[in-house]
């Protein structure tokens, strides 16, 4: 078993794939110790740590955005199929390839408008209340994450909408 996890962190797809689940895991770990040093000190010595908020938010944003490409690839966001039993098969194939385009087209802007955002932000010099940390950081962040996000959508529509058709010939 050993040998087949050293085979797979040796596939440089492997890794690049599954980077942004470590991160989001990394980060939730973090997360969760960080959270429980606050309670500890907090009712332990009556002293916080002063910048958890400010961490808590960092770190939600790396985990939400970093799952964000891996979820959308594998179709594991929130679907709701009211309207399938409408459709046949191909029918259905084609709406959701068509929907999946659509959600990779639309989440450009979003993209686009965060980096305008951080590059607002680094140019201003805006930072973190507590840790002085540069806010920019976290904008390129989650430009880059959607942008990932709106590329899974389209490269998930075409490959719903031919590699599917291929199959059932």
């Amino acid at each position: 078993m050993a040998d087949i996890q050293k085979l797979k962190l040796r596939d440089p797809w492997y890794v690049v794939l599954n980077l942004p689940t470590w991160i989001a895991a990394g980060t939730l770990f973090v997360l969760m110790c960080m959270t429980f040093l606050d309670v500890v000190f907090r009712s332990a010595f009556n002293n916080p740590i002063e910048s958890a908020t400010e961490l808590t938010r960092l770190f939600m944003a790396v985990i939400v955005f970093s799952a964000l490409p891996l979820v959308s690839w594998k179709g594991e966001n929130i679907v709701v199929d009211l309207l399938d039993p409408f459709f046949s098969a191909r029918m259905a194939r084609l709406r959701d390839s068509l929907i999946d385009a659509i959600c990779g087209i639309v989440l450009i802007w979003p993209a686009i408008r965060v980096w305008e955002l951080a590059e607002r932000s680094r140019q201003y010099g805006d930072v973190t209340e507590y840790l002085k940390l540069p806010q920019f950081y976290v904008g390129w962040f989650i430009a880059i994450f959607v942008g990932l996000t709106s590329i899974a959508f389209l490269a998930r529509s075409v490959v719903r909408l031919f590699l599917k058709n291929k199959a059932s010939e």
